[in-house]
């Protein structure tokens, strides 16, 4: 049998003076963190940079193969090496209004087309 998968994408800004670090800290991701990245049920997860109007954004895309999406992002998060982790790239980002009042960094972004 297949496994489902539910494809989630999303955007946040960039500081300018921290492309540099945020793209280091990528070079290199801790193994803690890919572990839990895949204890979560995520697979294929990418992020993107693009300058927009002199802005920086990161996109990322991931795929969920899980069947509790809720209950593997809040184990992700209690994570202590992830948590250690987004205390290196929260500072980095700038969350989008919409992400920001609800004091997250990244605003999920509505899937328009796909096709396999």
């Amino acid at each position: 049998m297949q496994k489902k998968v539910q494809r989630y994408a999303s955007i946040t800004g960039l500081k300018k003076e921290d492309i540099a670090y945020y793209k280091e800290l990528h070079v290199a991701v801790w193994p803690g963190v890919l572990k839990q990245i895949k204890q979560s049920n995520i697979q294929n997860y990418s992020i993107y940079l693009q300058e927009i109007d002199g802005k920086h954004f990161l996109f990322s895309y991931f795929e969920y193969t899980g069947d509790d999406y809720d209950a593997d992002m809040k184990r992700m998060a209690e994570d202590p090496e992830t948590q250690r982790w987004w205390k290196e790239t929260d500072p980095t980002q700038i969350p989008l209004p919409d992400a920001a009042a609800k004091g997250q960094i990244w605003s999920f972004m509505e899937e328009v087309f796909h096709e396999d």
